[in-house]
């Protein structure tokens, strides 16, 4: 008996501890160890990204129903259609500067939240697009305590493009018009899964082990987050993007997504494209489809 229950126990200590080091490398946004989008950048990049926002936009802020405080950039040209752009995997706004740029170009105000534990917002974990469809909910709201008539439109790229599809199964305000998605996955346990080095069986072990930390340690359990559930309950237009050679968020979650949505809808691939870079690999083709989308389903008001 005394052996088993040191067997029990040792068991449920390498558990907690594997849960506990998944955790820390996954959603953990101050720890040193710990899985990054295979996005090409650099410190010089990032901190003339940060300028430009900086430049070219004013600081905006709220309290979410948790108490924290997430903050954003906010770029007001006159127009009636707002924008709010999501960034990915711990980004921050300035980290995709040059949609934020391309969309500017188009004459729509544009508000650039950075996501919880994620640039300047407050936060100690990293929710995966499943928290922060209700902060996003929340900015929704920002903005029509602004315009009351505005047109709005979600962006989102990779936990962004999650964010948003996540968003669309809510129960969303008419004056938001369409949704654009791009390089989003079906849901964090598949996603997680593509990218851990084990058969199948310890893969869902250790999924399970950290899924269950998630749950002590940020609220909600992996298998909470699916954006695939969430598309399949949203009514509002939506287009799904990926880059054909995308082997962080895996190509073939493209058309899962897009099978499973239940609205209007249409799918751009970028051949040749990786993680997070159809919008430059196939730069022409990628605004033109986005804008053309956009302008389908909004009227700018006179």
């Amino acid at each position: 008996m005394i052996s088993g229950l040191v067997f029990v126990l040792l068991m449920c200590c390498v558990s907690l501890y594997v849960g506990n080091y998944l955790y820390d490398y996954t959603l953990n946004p101050y720890s040193q160890h710990n899985i990054s989008e295979k996005i090409e950048t650099n410190d010089e990049v990032a901190q003339a990204s940060r300028q430009w926002l900086n430049q070219n936009s004013v600081n905006v802020s709220l309290e979410n129903q948790e108490h924290l405080n997430l903050y954003g950039r906010y770029i007001d040209q006159g127009s009636s259609v707002y924008v709010i752009m999501v960034h990915g995997y711990r980004g921050d706004g300035a980290s995709i500067i040059s949609p934020i740029k391309n969309f500017k170009k188009q004459g729509y105000n544009l508000l650039i939240p950075d996501l919880r534990g994620h640039g300047q917002s407050e936060g100690d974990y990293i929710g995966m697009g499943w928290d922060d469809r209700l902060d996003i909910m929340q900015w929704i709201e920002y903005i029509l305590g602004k315009d009351k008539q505005a047109s709005i439109v979600l962006y989102g790229v990779s936990m962004g493009a999650a964010t948003v599809m996540n968003v669309a199964g809510e129960n969303i305000p008419h004056q938001v018009k369409a949704i654009i998605e791009d390089c989003g996955y079906t849901s964090v346990w598949d996603v997680f899964k593509s990218h851990i080095n084990m058969n199948d069986l310890e893969s869902e072990i250790a999924l399970h082990m950290a899924s269950f930390v998630t749950k002590m340690r940020a609220g909600y359990y992996l298998e909470d987050v699916k954006p695939i559930e969430q598309v399949k309950k949203s009514h509002t237009p939506m287009l799904f993007i990926h880059g054909s050679q995308d082997n962080f968020v895996p190509f073939l979650m493209l058309n899962e997504l897009y099978e499973a949505a239940n609205c209007p809808k249409e799918k751009l691939i970028i051949e040749g494209a990786g993680h997070a870079n159809s919008c430059s690999v196939g730069e022409d083709i990628y605004y033109q489809t986005v804008f053309d989308f956009i302008n389908k389903y909004i009227q700018e008001r006179e």
